[in-house]
């Protein structure tokens, strides 16, 4: 009877090891003034190893990264979201020349502030892959604070 309670709580652990959500990917945020009336805001994503996010400028599947701000009367943006220089690399399976970040990346965008201080809110939209499989398509919003 023991041997079966055993072999009944390893199946159980077994399933639930493989049942957990995969969360390669962890974002943060942050704000830093350059001007009286000028911010910079700051999305760094970390990726576990062998995981990759794709570039702002991808044209192709999967899916691009994205940003998405909500529109305040405290600030504006200045430009569009800027992103470091990708690794770019082709792949015989897509037959496409896809841009990715492996480890971390920070993404920047500026903004033009109408007040002293702003809540600037908004969501990021993401595709993480690794060699063999891709996640589904995650959007996670945020919320950084500008002082």
């Amino acid at each position: 009877m023991k041997r079966y309670s055993i072999i009944a709580a390893l199946i159980f652990i077994s399933a639930t090891a493989f049942g957990q959500i995969q969360k390669p990917v962890t974002w943060s945020y942050r704000a830093k003034k350059t001007g009286k009336n000028e911010a910079m805001l700051y999305l760094k994503a970390n990726m576990n190893s062998n995981w990759h996010i794709y570039s702002l400028a991808i044209k192709s599947i999967p899916a691009k990264t994205s940003f998405s701000f909500s529109s305040s009367k405290d600030f504006y943006l200045i430009g569009s979201p800027i992103e470091p220089k990708p690794t770019k690399k082709y792949d015989k399976n897509l037959k496409a020349e896809l841009t990715y970040f492996e480890k971390e990346v920070v993404f920047t965008q500026k903004i033009k502030l109408n007040k002293n201080t702003a809540v600037v809110k908004g969501a990021v939209d993401f595709t993480v892959c690794n060699d063999k499989a891709c996640l589904p398509a995650e959007t996670i919003p945020f919320s950084i604070v500008v002082k």
